[in-house]
């Protein structure tokens, strides 16, 4: 059985970032579980991760223009017509009103998936993956349906499958992590990794990155000068193993923070973009977590005393362990694509055009 194609606008590059594109990756492998095929409308940086998008199921469509502006909208339309999805996902911080609303006028379900909260959305169904920032935050219009908070963020299934192996803690000795997320917008993995590795109660620091990551080649020499006490996981089956080992991480307030909670990994965030604040304090709130600052403003000692705090009090880690997993199930993918089926399905479309 054919069914309408769900069209994803999302950019993967060193200006927009790849935090984006890895939540939208998310998104689709939902959908294709309810057989809905999916095209993405992306610039790559590099064009390799079109190969990644291809293997995973979907399709991939070139953008000829940074999203955002007038030729992509020009080009989205385009596509939106020749396609004819049933809706359109759009996550962009420079998609503003008037060209959501432009893409609104062609007659598709339009989806924003945002988390700033900084343009009003006339979007029919808003999706914000992180904790925060709330409804209070967002300017939307009647009728629009916004999904938000810890029951619809988005975790990668490899992720959740390892979620019984964490009920209980790994055997020590004590290993730390590095997950920063898929940006690292300020390039601070391979030096976190050397302060935690010259901490005597630490055996092994892992660093997690995505494969485009722009200095997994220094990071792997690192790792390469000394092998037994560092290490580099950007491969799938790395990235699981190293999660499911460790004693206590760190992250940054973003999706990775909120994957590592599911899973029931103690965390010490160190915040590298303003963005991630609201996530961030909310983790800590929760007990899932440790904020230790904003990342210019943490010291070396300060990461030193956090660390030996949480590895030398037992129940303080099973304590944040648990408060993640029961913050976050890790179900938020098929949450969204149920509301999005929803918003699709026959009957509702026929009661909004009454309405109308």
């Amino acid at each position: 059985m054919y069914r309408d194609p769900i069209l994803f606008r999302v950019d993967g590059t060193s200006r927009s970032g790849w935090e984006r594109l890895s939540r939208c990756l998310m998104l689709a492998a939902a959908l294709q579980r309810r057989r809905r095929p999916t095209y993405f409308l992306s610039r790559l940086e590099p064009a390799s991760l079109a190969l990644g998008i291809k293997r995973a199921g979907n399709e991939w469509l070139e953008a000829d223009a940074d999203s955002g502006t007038g030729e992509d909208l020009d080009e989205v339309i385009h596509e939106v017509r020749r396609l004819r999805p049933a809706a359109v996902i759009v996550d962009s911080a420079d998609a503003d009103e008037d060209y959501l609303r432009a893409l609104k006028s062609t007659g598709v379900l339009l989806v924003s998936i945002d988390h700033l909260a900084n343009t009003r959305l006339p979007s029919r169904l808003v999706i914000n993956p992180l904790l925060g920032p709330g409804r209070d935050s967002f300017a939307f219009e009647p009728g629009t349906q916004l999904l938000l908070g810890a029951r619809f963020a988005l975790v990668r299934s490899e992720i959740r499958r390892i979620r019984p192996a964490r009920a209980q803690e790994a055997p020590q000795p004590f290993r730390a992590l590095v997950a920063l997320g898929d940006d690292d917008p300020n390039r601070q993995t391979g030096a976190l990794a050397l302060q935690l590795a010259a901490i005597s109660k630490i055996a092994r620091v892992d660093m997690i990155v995505r494969p485009q990551h722009p200095d997994l080649t220094s990071l792997q020499e690192l790792a390469a000068s000394n092998p037994d006490r560092l290490g580099v996981a950007f491969e799938t089956a790395d990235v699981t193993a190293s999660i499911a080992r460790c004693h206590v991480a760190f992250s940054a307030g973003n999706s990775w923070s909120l994957e590592l909670a599911c899973v029931g990994v103690p965390q010490l965030l160190i915040v590298q973009s303003e963005a991630h604040w609201p996530t961030a304090q909310r983790l800590e709130e929760e007990g899932a977590g440790t904020c230790l600052g904003w990342h210019e403003s943490v010291s070396a000692q300060t990461i030193r005393l956090a660390v030996q705090n949480v590895l030398g009090d037992a129940l303080e880690r099973q304590a944040m362990a648990r408060c993640g997993r029961q913050l976050i199930d890790g179900r938020g993918p098929d949450r969204l694509v149920t509301a999005l089926e929803i918003l699709l399905h026959p009957s509702r479309q026929i009661a909004l055009s009454q309405a109308a």
